[in-house]
């Protein structure tokens, strides 16, 4: 560190950061997906749960970034019993291994694309149609 280099330049980005980077790119939604995103709970947490991940049989959290919990707008029935609230969860330290490893993309745009990729899965969008859409690897 210089004399030059404010301490806060050096800490990771963390949680409320996260948040504050999730909330404008929902902000950016336009109609009609900005009001149905408004219904989904959004946690941000360092490491996905390890029940979470031994549901989905990973063995490595930093192997997911973000995952949607709950019944796809194409599936719902008036008939369904609300379970609660639908969840999309960010992964912070996943997010932020991604974003270093990258070293092109900035941590907002990286947080947008987890965010509006778990949540084209609560449209009822399959992997297959979100890389059609959005063939972020490339």
């Amino acid at each position: 560190m210089t004399a030059n280099t404010p301490h806060h330049d050096l800490i990771a980005p963390d949680l409320d950061i996260f948040e504050a980077l999730a909330a404008a790119a929902l902000a950016g939604l336009p109609a009609p997906y900005d009001a149905a995103a408004r219904q989904i709970a959004l946690r941000i947490v360092d490491f996905a749960p390890d029940d979470i991940l031994a549901g989905m049989a990973i063995a490595d959290p930093f192997e997911l970034t973000g995952l949607y919990e709950g019944i796809p707008l194409t599936e719902k029935s008036v008939m369904d019993q609300p379970m609660g609230p639908d969840v999309i969860w960010l992964f912070r330290r996943p997010i932020l291994d991604e974003w270093a490893d990258r070293g092109n993309v900035g941590l907002g745009a990286l947080v947008a694309h987890v965010l509006i990729h778990e949540l084209a899965h609560h449209f009822g969008w399959s992997d297959d149609d979100i890389a059609r859409i959005d063939p972020w690897w490339e």
